[in-house]
């Protein structure tokens, strides 16, 4: 440990205070202090700190053996360079419980800045029903497998599709300001030794644009880890203040050895659980790791010699609420080749979160952008859909909603669906499979048509506050009963369904064959319904989500092909894959795609700064089918950003170039000294 009259001058110059997050330098006059655990402080900081720590750091919680040698002096003022922050956006050291058998857990995150709440809620009365909702409402519709069944004809499996469209934005709205709910961001993210250099600087890219995009009513907290987790900032509003805040503690991002994910999201589980101020608003964690956790024991409760990965996730992500909907999704992010994709998946999977797989480095930026645009444009909470059967004969066998929870009654007369949270424009749709009688031995509807379903929407708008109730837009599902039923066609609409739920399940079925070594099986698997999604009618139609679904197959195809292709990329993408169609909302995992992102291996290829969103929807919508145009606004500003940035660097590496050439800077075009 080094006292105060000796700091470790270069220690000082790259890392800020981690207590204040000022500027550390050689020639500030203000003494230095470096703990044990390498965190550095001004020593006027951390004397004003160490009594109310009890021995621990009050950024990491470590232990110290020594104590920096207090001494009563005035407090030193500010260097001129460091531009001070109003007292309220200052991290202030966390208060302490007495100590527990985890040093950790002795920590209260109570100290989050408070924010004003989502309008129309209130922590104190109960939820308004039937409020208008902000933006319009939820669209319900239905289709049935075909228009019509003959009259003396029975079926035992006749599926029936729900779609379900969130409102979104008009154009004569599109320059207004979208009334939305506030987001609560914990980001946690992947600081061990593998993310040494290029990698951490590409994350801490990535997170400044995810800072310069939140909104003043938002709050972020980072949450880092290697060996240990370790809070970067409390839960701060994105005021200019917090966002610069923020910005500053980025910098204090080494890397470090060891990989330990449960810390982690514990840290960020106690940062949700632990808030004073709550808004009513949305919660989510956004996880990023390119590695394996080597620190948490998963040995219980093993299933063919895997590790039980839930071992990971604290069981504050596993509540519900009453509702049934999570607490907050984890929405996780598997960088590189090395990280255990098996754990990310299992992780989102199990919270409601989403798992993507960015394979390029290069656009975690992109990624993050992506992802954070849907959760910024979330305007349906709490969605339940309802359905009752309304014709005495027909039954409810079973529902395909893939992770969302479902329920069918035991007489088979109604079902629900949890369909949980929406971003603007986003959709879902649902298979229901159905015991149709004969109309002949049954009354009630005569042998024109049989009435099947009631369909019914209950959801909370999330910026209004209020409960919605919608049905379907017919208000009754109704089939044809004709008495000789004809050559009838097939509805475009539940086959494109149907299709796209068989996929799935065969990408399950492909994933299961190649982790067993029958990567000759997988492959057969996913050519044959690469197949058959190629005969379909829609695919000649140009569908957009078949198209994709065709890629998709044939690239994992590729990577399944061999046991080396599928542990370097060919799990990951098909566990990505999974996770998007199971979810039905926009995964990553395609963006490394040059025909998408506009850039190759080498950098920027394609100028993206006269495109707009309606050009980038267009370009994307073959390769990423459930982004919603919220996700690709963010995402094409972020390409911008990246662009533009790209093209700085090249200028500095110029001027660099010129000036080492010719031994002088060069005037610079707008210098006023040229």
């Amino acid at each position: 440990m080094e006292g105060p009259d000796q700091p470790n001058l270069l220690s000082a110059q790259m890392n800020p205070c981690a207590i204040c997050l000022g500027g550390i330098s050689a020639g500030g006059g203000q003494a230095i202090f470096t703990a044990e655990c390498s965190h550095t402080f001004h020593f006027h900081c951390i004397s004003a700190s160490v009594a109310r720590s009890h021995q621990l750091c009050p950024v990491c919680s470590a232990h110290w053996r020594q104590l920096p040698l207090v001494r009563p002096a005035d407090p030193m003022p500010a260097p001129a360079t460091q531009v001070p922050l109003p007292p309220v956006d200052v991290m202030q050291p966390p208060q302490y419980r007495r100590l527990t058998t985890h040093p950790a857990d002795a920590v209260v995150f109570d100290d989050d800045e408070q924010v004003g709440m989502a309008a129309g809620a209130s922590a104190d009365s109960p939820r308004s029903a039937g409020g208008a909702p902000s933006n319009g409402a939820v669209v319900v519709k239905t289709h049935t497998d075909y228009s019509a069944i003959a009259r003396d004809s029975s079926h035992d499996n006749f599926a029936v599709l729900v779609h379900l469209k969130a409102p979104g934005r008009t154009e004569a709205e599109a320059d207004a300001p979208a009334p939305r709910a506030p987001l609560d961001l914990v980001t946690v993210l992947d600081v061990s030794s593998s993310m040494r250099g290029s990698k951490l600087a590409l994350l801490k890219q990535a997170m400044l644009f995810v800072i310069d995009i939140l909104g003043p009513d938002d709050r972020l907290c980072i949450v880092s880890f290697s060996s240990k987790a370790r809070r970067v900032t409390r839960l701060v509003r994105m005021s200019d203040a917090g966002k610069a805040l923020c910005a500053r503690a980025l910098d204090t991002l080494v890397a470090r050895s060891g990989t330990n994910i449960a810390e982690g999201l514990r840290t960020a589980a106690k940062v949700l659980d632990e808030r004073r101020y709550t808004s009513g608003g949305v919660s989510s964690v956004v996880l990023l790791s390119d590695g394996q956790d080597n620190y948490t024991s998963m040995r219980q409760a093993f299933r063919r010699g895997s590790p039980n990965y839930a071992a990971l996730v604290p069981r504050y992500f596993a509540r519900t609420s009453g509702s049934g909907d999570r607490t907050a999704p984890i929405h996780t992010f598997g960088f590189g080749s090395d990280h255990d994709a098996a754990a990310m998946h299992v992780v989102a999977e199990a919270t409601g979160g989403t798992f993507s797989f960015i394979e390029n480095e290069a656009v975690v930026q992109d990624a993050f952008a992506q992802c954070v645009g849907g959760l910024l444009s979330v305007v349906v909470r709490e969605a339940h859909v309802e359905v009752a059967c309304v014709h005495p004969g027909v039954r409810v066998v079973a529902v395909k909603s893939g992770l969302y929870d479902s329920r069918v009654d035991e007489d088979g007369r109604a079902a629900s669906i949890v369909a949980g949270e929406l971003y603007a424009d986003e959709e879902r749709r649902f298979l229901l499979f159905l015991v149709v009688p004969r109309a002949e031995e049954t009354d009630g509807d005569g042998d024109a048509t049989t009435t099947l379903l009631k369909v019914t929407c209950v959801y909370r708008d999330a910026s209004a506050g209020a409960d919605v109730y919608v049905t379907a837009e017919a208000e009754h599902t109704v089939v044809g009963r004709p008495e000789q039923a004809g050559d009838v066609a097939r509805s475009v609409e539940v086959e494109r369904e149907v299709v796209r739920v068989e996929a799935t399940e065969d990408i399950a079925a492909a994933k299961a064959a190649a982790e067993r070594g029958s990567h000759q099986e997988a492959v057969e698997i996913l050519e044959n319904r690469r197949r058959a999604v190629a005969h379909l009618k829609a695919a000649r139609g140009g569908d957009a989500m078949i198209a994709a679904l065709e890629m998709e197959l044939r690239d994992m195809k590729r990577r399944v092909s061999s046991r080396r292709s599928y542990a370097c990329s060919g799990r990951a993408y098909m566990l990505a894959g999974m996770s998007a169609h199971m979810q039905q909302r926009g995964s990553s995992s395609q963006l490394q795609l040059p025909s998408v992102i506009g850039f190759d291996a080498g950098g920027v290829t394609t100028s993206m700064a006269a495109a707009g969103t309606h050009e980038l929807s267009h370009q994307v919508a073959s390769t990423l089918p459930y982004a919603t145009p919220a996700m690709l606004a963010m995402l094409l500003r972020s390409r911008k950003a990246r662009e533009a940035a790209a093209e700085s660097g090249q200028q500095q590496h110029k001027v660099q170039e010129e000036i080492a050439e010719g031994g002088s800077e060069p005037n610079v075009p707008g210098d006023p000294n040229q």
